[in-house]
């Protein structure tokens, strides 16, 4: 690859085509990175749930944050603000573990604000009494997110681990 021209894919638009590591920094040509997520797959949303899940226990949150961006730009218009909340909880996560505290705290707490609308009583007091979407846990997630955001955030704060702070999504998982 010439890297003094950008990459292009098949269409002519820009795409790095540079190897990336599991928190999707770019890795110089031809280093061996992480398996990058396709774009633009769609997928149900359980199932997309579960890849993100599973991306974020390997401590790709970056990867994630790639899953649940199909979903936003794939999925019903009623659905966008869940799927980009989530997103951006996913890159928020990146971002701290990247050391980055003051844009992972901003993107963890955009994330939050974003999810507050699907927030349903039985997800804060875990009644029961009303589904969420998909059996994921909003609220806590939403608290997971306050809390990373403000821990990481303390002066003198170390790096967090993406692996070890990844958040479950879903009540059954």
């Amino acid at each position: 690859m010439d890297e003094t021209r950008r990459d292009r894919d098949i269409e002519g638009r820009a795409h790095n085509a540079r190897p990336r590591d599991g928190l999707g920094r770019p890795l110089p040509y031809g280093a061996r990175g992480v398996e990058r997520q396709p774009e633009g797959m769609v997928r149900d949303p359980l199932e997309t749930v579960r890849e993100a899940q599973r991306l974020l226990d390997a401590g790709m949150p970056f990867h994630a944050h790639e899953v649940f961006e199909d979903a936003w730009k794939s999925g019903p218009d009623a659905e966008r603000e869940l799927w980009r909340g989530l997103a951006q909880l996913a890159v928020g996560l990146t971002h701290a573990a990247r050391g980055n505290a003051t844009g992972g705290a901003r993107l963890l707490r955009r994330g939050a604000a974003a999810l507050e609308e699907f927030v349903t009583h039985a997800d804060v007091s875990g009644s029961g009494s009303a589904p969420t979407p998909y059996r994921m846990r909003i609220g806590a997630l939403n608290g997971w997110a306050t809390e990373l955001a403000a821990r990481v955030e303390e002066p003198g704060a170390p790096v967090i681990d993406a692996a070890a702070e990844a958040p479950r999504l879903r009540t059954d998982g």
